[in-house]
């Protein structure tokens, strides 16, 4: 162990403070791009939607095909050198972006950050596992939790009234002077309290993650816009799934693998994980479908729609520390139970949307629906996460990571892809009773409105389907043992297993 760790006595929260600062200034801009996209493509006339969906798609590959080699850079190189390099990489892409005059400059500002960003999230975990005792983790990763949550979903509200009042390049001008601030603390403040080893980087392994991960994440991207029948489609996912397999074959004969998959052979931590996939499409779904619903349907304004989902986020930034220290105290089984119920009850009673639905029950609907969201996502992580020997922490958070961000693609494509297939074919039916000679032009917006309001009940029916399977799952979640003597047997059958 590092003489670092050793005298790291009390959690240093200046440092976690600047490394919190750092995280949520990059979490916020990954939720930047969205409602301004029909803006920015308006102002550097790009014709294409799928042209310009590359801000977001190119964003999250690069974070993509980085998360995964996480666990080896965290292993080889201080908390320090990291952060450093990635708020600077950061930095230099909001710069980038910022002065951008035409769509490759500001794709490549945009990739440039996402090289920065990516290693946050597994970074900012990881000290927050180093830097507090397991049987405080709960709280600590509450207040992680707020970070990781209410930056993104803060971001579509910001970014709705900038571009309406102000212009675009605005949202990378705001955040580069909290970048800048952000490096010079670290450079003259930030100490390294994570223990680093000796490792040696597979390139096959490499190579292996970021066409298995890439394919697949620009696959269901491209299927939420293009569908799944698409050729470009199909040979992305299907050629990201084989490099996925063979990876995985890999991981299993190597000494020191990229990804140490052997982290599945703990119980809890395979089934936090599973249910942490199985959440994050459905929260996806919730993100995607709510301002469907009320953009295309209702014809509120983009930043409208996302005042109206703005006091859902406040609800999970302030349950976010409070459930975390109900999980030290109770566990991850009763929050998560209570969650999911929560969560799929309020999911079901959006398939109830029609367009008199009134905007107060709307809001109150989806904020509900966070709470419970809020309830589960956190603690089920980290019961996952305290199960594994602290050797393997790096490789349980880059493991989450992946996941998650595969699991959001795919939920996206899946729910987008049954609203538009549902809609066309309510559409289509309503088509067929009426006299197509005589209807009027105000009588297909109406018919195209109600198939859409259709399709978003459908897909939130599936939605509710899906929480329940987590539900289901969460059922079968058991506390794990935090005490001195457990923690020690387990470092220690870790340590023999790791010599053999």
């Amino acid at each position: 162990m590092s003489e670092s760790l050793q005298q790291l006595k009390k959690p240093p929260y200046f440092m976690l403070g600047i490394l919190f600062f750092g995280a949520f200034v990059s979490f916020l801009n990954n939720s930047l791009m969205n409602v301004a996209l029909p803006t920015i493509m308006a102002d550097l006339n790009v014709a294409s939607y799928a042209t310009g969906q590359w801000l977001s798609t190119g964003y999250m590959l690069v974070s993509g095909i980085l998360i995964p080699v996480s666990a080896f850079l965290l292993t080889k190189f201080t908390n320090r050198q990291l952060f450093i390099t990635a708020m600077l990489l950061f930095t230099l892409g909001t710069a980038v972006a910022a002065l951008a005059h035409s769509f490759g400059m500001l794709l490549a500002g945009r990739m440039i950050q996402a090289a920065g960003s990516s290693v946050m999230s597994p970074l900012l975990m990881n000290v927050m596992l180093i830097s507090f005792p397991r049987e405080k983790r709960g709280a600590a990763m509450g207040v992680f939790g707020l970070v990781m949550i209410v930056a993104p979903a803060l971001g579509p509200t910001l970014s709705g009234y900038i571009v309406q009042y102000y212009d675009w390049r605005l949202l990378f001008e705001m955040v580069l002077p909290f970048a800048i601030l952000s490096l010079v603390l670290a450079i003259f403040k930030l100490e390294n309290v994570m223990p680093t080893r000796p490792t040696s980087l597979d390139y096959l392994s490499v190579v292996l993650s970021t066409l298995g991960f890439g394919g697949l994440l620009y696959g269901f991207s491209e299927a939420s816009t293009t569908g799944w029948g698409d050729p470009v489609v199909i040979t992305t996912i299907a050629v990201g799934a084989v490099m996925i397999v063979l990876f995985t074959l890999r991981q299993f004969k190597m000494n020191v693998p990229l990804l140490n998959l052997s982290v599945y052979k703990y119980p809890m931590f395979a089934l936090s994980s599973l249910i942490s996939v199985v959440n994050s499409a459905a929260l996806f779904s919730g993100m995607i479908l709510t301002p469907a619903y009320v953009q295309s349907v209702r014809g509120i304004t983009a930043f409208e729609s996302g005042l109206m989902m703005l006091p859902g986020a406040i609800v999970m930034g302030i349950m976010s520390p409070i459930t975390g220290k109900l999980f030290d105290k109770f566990g991850p089984r009763t929050l998560g139970v209570i969650g999911l119920l929560i969560t799929s009850i309020t999911t079901y009673m959006m398939t109830m949307f029609d367009t008199e639905t009134t905007y107060t029950h709307i809001i109150a609907l989806y904020s509900v629906r966070m709470l419970g969201i809020s309830m589960l996502m956190m603690p089920i992580m980290t019961n996952g996460l305290n199960q594994l020997p602290t050797r393997l922490n790096p490789h349980g958070t880059a493991v989450n990571n992946t996941l998650n961000q595969v699991a959001g693609a795919l939920g996206t494509a899946i729910f987008v892809s049954l609203m538009n297939s549902h809609a066309e074919s309510s559409i289509a039916e309503q088509m067929s009773k009426v006299d197509l000679t005589t209807i009027t032009d105000a009588e297909k917006a109406h018919i195209a409105q109600l198939g859409l309001l259709d399709g978003i009940q459908f897909s939130f029916l599936i939605a509710t389907f899906t929480t329940l399977v987590a539900l289901v799952l969460t059922l079968f979640i058991k506390r794990v043992d935090v005490s001195k003597e457990a923690i020690a047997k387990l470092e220690a059958e870790d340590a023999a297993a790791n010599q053999a």
